[in-house]
């Protein structure tokens, strides 16, 4: 039972707790940000380091290694993002009226630089993985820009919650990108195939077919963990049950979460509506 339940633990705590600290440091003063970003990005080159070192053998030890690794190297991407200094060459609201190859080459602009450096980086763990024989950290990385990246298109394509109102202050202007309206089929694929996934590691451990190893269980743990915030989208979950004491108070503001710093992605724009 501890073969599962220990890193299984283990992600949650690691999603739980790496998406607070990152709700927290953006919704800091502005001034704070590249003391941020500098901090971790001497944990990025850090976990490079430590991300090789666990891909030199399958052991259990390197599978938690790995997949704390990536999500310290996940957390820069996402701090730089979140903070507005790594997003894309276009900076404002979607045209009024966009809609179609407009719409989608605008949202592209909101976010290309951002998505091509995920892309770098699993490039350099590419690199990083030949003729090693621990998988969990590439592993860990492709998962996350999958599931990602189908949030994204799910937000593009419509979803009855965005989520706008818990963008940073920085990156309100990025609410009109998102469309609000009924889930479509695009939903309900990449949630079933997700589901479908998960639900085939589950069965391979219990069936006996796959071993119970620590990285299994963290990649299962972790897609279960993304399903759960796919789901987020469908149904009305206010993130402050989840991470309130990340999201309670912005200095920045010195108001609570509900009238501060995301206050601008709920007033000022809205997304737009199927």
């Amino acid at each position: 039972m501890n073969e599962v339940a220990a890193p299984a633990l283990f992600a949650l705590l690691c999603w739980w707790f790496g998406t607070g600290a990152i709700l927290w440091l953006v919704r800091r003063a502005p001034a704070t940000f590249p003391w941020s970003l500098g901090f971790l990005s001497l944990l990025l080159a850090g976990s490079l380091w430590t991300t090789h070192l666990s891909m030199r053998e399958p052991t259990v030890a390197s599978a938690y290694l790995a997949f704390a690794s990536v999500i310290v190297l996940w957390s820069w991407h996402e701090m730089a993002f979140l903070t507005g200094w790594l997003t894309g060459p276009r900076r404002e609201p979607l045209q009024p009226g966009a809609r179609g190859w407009t719409r989608f080459t605008q949202s592209v602009q909101a976010v290309i630089w951002h998505e091509l450096a995920l892309l770098a980086n699993f490039g350099v763990l590419l690199w990083m993985q030949q003729g090693q024989s621990g998988h969990v950290a590439i592993c860990t990385f492709a998962l996350l820009w999958c599931m990602r990246f189908s949030a994204k298109m799910n937000l593009f394509l419509g979803v009855p919650e965005t989520g706008e109102q818990y963008l940073p202050g920085q990156l309100a202007y990025l609410a009109s990108y998102f469309k609000r309206g009924p889930l479509t089929l695009f939903y309900y694929l990449t949630v079933g195939l997700s589901c479908l996934v998960w639900a085939w590691m589950v069965w391979q451990v219990a069936s006996g077919a796959a071993l119970i190893t620590t990285g299994w269980v963290l990649l299962a743990a972790l897609l279960g963990l993304a399903i759960v915030e796919h789901v987020i989208m469908a149904f009305p979950t206010p993130m402050q049950k989840l991470w309130g004491w990340a999201m309670s108070r912005s200095p920045a503001s010195g108001r609570s979460q509900g009238e501060g710093a995301a206050a601008p992605a709920r007033v000022a724009i809205k997304p737009e509506k199927a």
